[in-house]
């Protein structure tokens, strides 16, 4: 007989283009074409990253795999007390009216009042993934440390944690955030069959972008934003171009951040080096990534990398600050190179150094390519929070 299907809610603060709001959005699609009636909730989704809600309301018509999409408008990201106790009722209120048998919340905002509205509405079922931690080492002390206590208070109201790199389940241990036993490691998937170098011609997107025949090409795919590493790319970029002239880098992505970044740049007489695309989206990623020779992801405070994995998928190595989870799948000398966080000097180097050896590109490609398609690809990710799911639903 088959297994009964779950009333399922998934609750993320926005549904702007990015790496945690891709994957709750192919869970939901996953979910909702196995059977499960599945609702996914958002806050308003406003800014220059892009939104998601034009794909999820299409899902919502689709005749396989509908799920029900629903704004909160008091779920904003940014900090207002009044805000977060009106989203705190609203979600509680829905619950208690839907009465699901399991709620999933990501990112930092929906995760604390989704897991006590949940907890509150006695939800048999709430589960949290960690896309990257709330309280991380940018921050100032003040905010680490309420974040931290905040994320302590949660642990305790939820079952399961999930965490998209080991990396993140050892810094939430380290600061005292639940028990080992309510923490699993579920990679963030993607639909691994659109990533094939093999449908895509590199040399257009190249011209596209104005290229030289001659040029190895860097790629950057993230908001324009704090934190995503564009000030370290920019420190880096002098001294690797002078140690390899053929190098071009393009950034694909927008962000609050974008005419300060294209301003440093004039200043610093690099402007010609860089391309910035602006916002693409998603399923654009496999085209625009075949034009690439290897992708650079210098942020400061990630889960693990998606663009990383993607570029991967492309059969493009990548570098990466040695922070987080990127070294989870960035292999050194076998799928790209790692360089000490903020060591903008051995970045540079290490850029240079696949730039030059474009057998070891194709190497480093290959493998991490190999490496990529068994462990991201969505269908498995699928299987084990489902999986998952039913254990704690037992």
């Amino acid at each position: 007989m088959e297994p009964a299907a779950l009333r399922i809610v998934h609750v993320i603060t926005r549904l702007i283009v990015g790496g945690a709001q891709e994957n709750t959005v192919l869970t939901c699609e996953g979910l909702a074409q196995r059977g499960h009636d599945v609702y996914l909730w958002a806050g308003p989704t406003t800014g220059p990253e892009g939104s998601l809600v034009p794909r999820v309301e299409r899902a919502g018509r689709s005749p396989n795999g509908a799920y029900a999409y629903e704004e909160f408008p008091d779920l904003v990201r940014q900090i207002s007390p009044a805000c977060e106790l009106r989203a705190l009722a609203a979600l509680r209120r829905r619950l208690e009216q839907l009465r699901p048998d399991v709620i999933h919340t990501h990112s930092s905002k929906a995760g604390i009042l989704g897991r006590i509205a949940a907890h509150r509405a006695g939800v048999p079922v709430i589960v949290h993934t960690v896309h990257g931690m709330s309280f991380n080492r940018t921050q100032a002390w003040p905010a680490r440390a309420l974040y931290a206590a905040l994320e302590r208070f949660c642990a305790r109201r939820c079952h399961k944690i999930v965490s998209v790199a080991d990396a993140m389940t050892r810094q939430a241990l380290e600061a005292g955030v639940g028990r080992p036993d309510q923490y699993v490691t579920v990679r963030s998937g993607m639909v691994t069959a659109d990533f094939d170098p093999a449908r895509y011609e590199g040399r257009e997107v190249r011209r596209a972008w104005g290229m030289p025949d001659d040029a190895v090409v860097v790629g950057t795919v993230a908001r324009l934003f704090e934190n995503k590493g564009y000030e370290q790319l920019i420190e880096a970029i002098p001294r690797a171009v002078q140690a390899e002239p053929h190098l071009r880098f393009v950034w694909i992505g927008d962000g609050a951040h974008r005419a300060k970044y294209e301003a440093e740049l004039v200043r610093r007489g690099l402007r010609d080096r860089v391309t910035i695309t602006g916002l693409l989206p998603p399923e654009e990623m496999p085209r625009v990534l075949s034009g690439m020779d290897l992708v650079a992801h210098a942020s400061q405070w990630e889960g693990l990398p998606r663009a990383v994995v993607q570029g991967m998928l492309m059969g493009k190595p990548a570098v990466c600050f040695d922070l987080d989870g990127a070294p989870e799948v960035v292999i050194p000398g076998e799928t790209g190179e790692l360089a000490a966080p903020g060591d903008v000097g051995a970045f540079a180097d290490a850029i240079v150094k696949l730039a030059r050896d474009a057998a070891l590109r194709a190497r480093c490609g290959e493998q991490g390519r190999r490496r990529c398609l068994l462990e991201f690809d969505h269908h498995r990710m699928v299987d084990a929070l489902e999986g998952l799911y039913r254990s704690l639903r037992k």
